[in-house]
């Protein structure tokens, strides 16, 4: 056994690494559910932890119950005392913290095939004018006063123009049945530019509470989520996040070089565009309902690279955790950081991954000149 002497005596070995990777993943999933419950009954009415895990598994009572499984039933838990905590509980609070958990897992796994298939560690989805198309769709949808799809208008314009922007994108990047990745982020930086100033014209245009609306989306904010929002949204994430878990081999061995990840049977152009596909698919969805949050699928898939390396097979559920969890505590602090009022989303995480990726620069430039 392998030891190391100390002024005490002989230190214990040090773990497998073979640990390191179950003990982050249920690190990552404890902790999710922990913060499911805190948020869930933090607010302006204050539900204690224990009435919202018993609201829980009377919740799931009642489900295995209708569907006739009911000797999975577990005991049932203290009853929420509060007289509207229930309706607080299940109609405000649930519905928003589900979408957070699928908006912070659809961008860190959007984030983390993007940075795969460009092979550029900086590349996450608003490089390729994704966020940029949804926001001229939804300001579009306020300044026109548009409708006509009920309280749908606004998200489905969103979605229209995020995919817009990537359809545009992919069109100018393609040439000779081959798309070439440096005029895609160039077309992409054409696309967010053009993106800006339609999106200046348009608060022009508006009226000073239209203004605000737009800039208000801008900043992200999961506020006013309903479970028919969750209802269009989990099964685009469900699907996006599975086709990505299929993508991972050969992200892998495109990480050796194009050439290279050819010989070894990868169809790269085929593999390109279900990426783009995937990640217009997933970037869309999240962006459409909540706005533009920043920084989730920049910074989760460099912390989780950093701790698993850089296998896609780990790195992307990984990081749909870490996603998940970042995204719950930026709404839980966007909540409850300023008593009565509520901080946009997208700024929390702005001011979380910003100071972060500037250590990460600067950590990186220490350790190996930067990534050249």
């Amino acid at each position: 056994m392998t030891a190391v002497a100390t002024a005490q005596g002989v230190a214990p070995p040090r773990p497998r690494a073979g640990l390191r990777t179950p003990a982050i993943f249920v690190g990552l999933a404890v902790a999710l559910v922990v913060l499911v419950v805190v948020s869930a009954g933090s607010g302006q009415l204050s539900i204690p932890p224990d009435q919202v895990v018993g609201a829980f598994t009377r919740a799931w009572n009642d489900a295995v119950r209708a569907i006739g499984l009911g000797f999975l039933s577990v005991p049932p838990g203290a009853a929420v005392e509060h007289v509207n905590g229930e309706a607080t509980l299940w109609l405000i609070r649930m519905p928003r913290l589900l979408m957070a958990v699928l908006v912070g897992a659809t961008l860190a796994t959007a984030g983390v095939v993007m940075q795969g298939v460009f092979r550029n560690p900086l590349a996450e989805p608003g490089v390729i004018g994704i966020s940029s198309g949804a926001a001229v769709g939804a300001s579009a949808s306020i300044v026109f006063g548009l409708t006509f799809l009920g309280p749908l208008t606004l998200p489905v314009l969103a979605f229209v123009g995020g995919l817009a922007a990537t359809v545009i994108v992919y069109a100018s990047a393609r040439a000779d049945g081959r798309t070439e990745v440096v005029t895609l982020v160039l077309t992409g930086i054409a696309v967010n530019a053009v993106g800006g100033a339609a999106i200046a014209l348009f608060t022009y245009l508006g009226s000073t509470q239209q203004r605000e609306q737009i800039v208000f989306w801008q900043l992200g904010s999961l506020n006013g989520t309903r479970w028919d929002d969750l209802a269009v949204v989990a099964p685009l994430a469900v699907i996006g996040i599975t086709v990505c878990l299929f993508l991972a081999g050969d992200l892998d061995l495109l990480s050796l070089g194009e050439r290279q990840a050819e010989h070894l049977g990868v169809r790269v152009e085929r593999l390109r565009v279900a990426a783009i596909v995937v990640i217009a698919l997933l970037t869309c969805a999240a962006v459409a309902f909540c706005g533009i949050i920043g920084f989730v699928g920049l910074v989760v898939p460099h912390l989780m690279r950093m701790a698993l390396g850089p296998g896609h097979r780990l790195l992307l559920p990984a990081s749909a955790l870490g996603g998940a969890v970042l995204l719950v505590v930026a709404d839980l602090l966007a909540r409850t950081a300023i008593a009565g009022s509520e901080l946009p989303i997208g700024m929390l995480t702005a001011l979380i991954g910003g100071p972060f990726f500037f250590w990460l620069l600067r950590r990186t430039r220490r350790r190996s000149g930067g990534w050249g």
